[in-house]
């Protein structure tokens, strides 16, 4: 990709999910205590792209329910040692007041008492695990992942991993380089070592489509899912269409609220793709259903 950042984009958004359209779960959202979302805003604004809704977790939850989205799945991700357990204390928290919300774990690979950190979460109601390997610079072959991996597939809880090389800003002096420690072929050692695993790669497999529409061929513990990469936004090779990938193993996701555009964008660009019906109740919620253990 270009140098970043990008520029925001100012495109109508619409009132409400179409009602012609089956249930919709967002699959990608996150949601942060207030100290870590401006964190989050002022990096994307120096080095990502100008975060359009600048809400808190409460807000983000509300706005996208008024909107029509059935659940959403609470993605965070620890930026240092040392703050996952209070990270995890409030996803969990969030849980219990909002219903609709489904949401995820994380750690820091490497720090102390990592199992114990997982254990204590899933306990808590927790029901996937969350990392970025751009933020948190870990190696998916590192021993302190093999921990990780472990207790995800003892507990039956899925893995989310940014592990695609994109969007990377390649002025930005990351704790490892994504074009290094994130590829396709890491990635597949991990679904072969760990056979009963689910791992989500999310974008896509951005900027590695080929190789990630491959691997949903072969593995049967890998998805992914659409976030961003539909929304024709970011300067990239354009994907393989939906309808050429495995449907059963793509879920619908956006990233809200850290998007330059509208909310509804990507499920517009989604729904240009002239899916099936049964195609569309795939992506839009019951892969996420399934991958998330969600209760029907």
């Amino acid at each position: 990709m270009p140098s970043l950042p990008l520029p925001g984009v100012r495109d109508p958004e619409g009132a409400r999910i179409p009602s012609s359209l089956p249930p919709v779960v967002d699959a990608h959202v996150h949601l942060f205590p207030d100290v870590i979302f401006k964190a989050i805003v002022d990096w994307f604004d120096r080095f990502g792209w100008p975060i359009r809704y600048r809400f808190n977790s409460g807000q983000v939850i509300e706005f996208l329910q008024s909107r029509g989205i059935r659940r959403v799945v609470g993605l965070h991700y620890s930026h240092k040692p040392g703050v996952a357990r209070w990270l995890n204390s409030y996803m969990a928290e969030l849980c219990s007041q909002h219903h609709s919300v489904t949401g995820t774990a994380t750690v820091f690979p490497g720090e102390e008492d990592a199992r114990g950190i997982l254990e204590e979460a899933f306990r808590s109601g927790l029901s996937a695990v969350k990392l970025h390997a751009h933020v948190q610079g870990f190696h998916m072959d590192s021993e302190e992942m093999q921990a990780i991996y472990e207790v995800c597939q003892l507990h039956g809880k899925p893995l989310v991993m940014h592990v695609t090389r994109e969007p990377r800003n390649p002025d930005f002096p990351y704790p490892c380089d994504p074009y290094v420690c994130c590829r396709a072929d890491k990635l597949e050692q991990v679904l072969r070592d760990y056979p009963k695993l689910r791992i989500c790669v999310p974008h896509l497999g951005l900027d590695e489509f080929e190789a990630y529409q491959e691997l949903l061929e072969k593995y049967d513990n890998l998805w992914t899912d659409t976030t961003m990469v539909l929304a024709d936004y970011l300067p990239t090779r354009r994907p393989p269409l939906l309808s050429e990938m495995r449907i059963d193993r793509i879920m619908y996701g956006t990233d809200f609220p850290n998007i330059p555009y509208a909310w509804d964008r990507e499920i517009k660009k989604l729904c240009e793709q002239r899916l099936s019906e049964e195609q569309l109740e795939l992506i839009l919620a019951k892969n996420a259903m399934e991958f998330f253990s969600m209760p029907r």
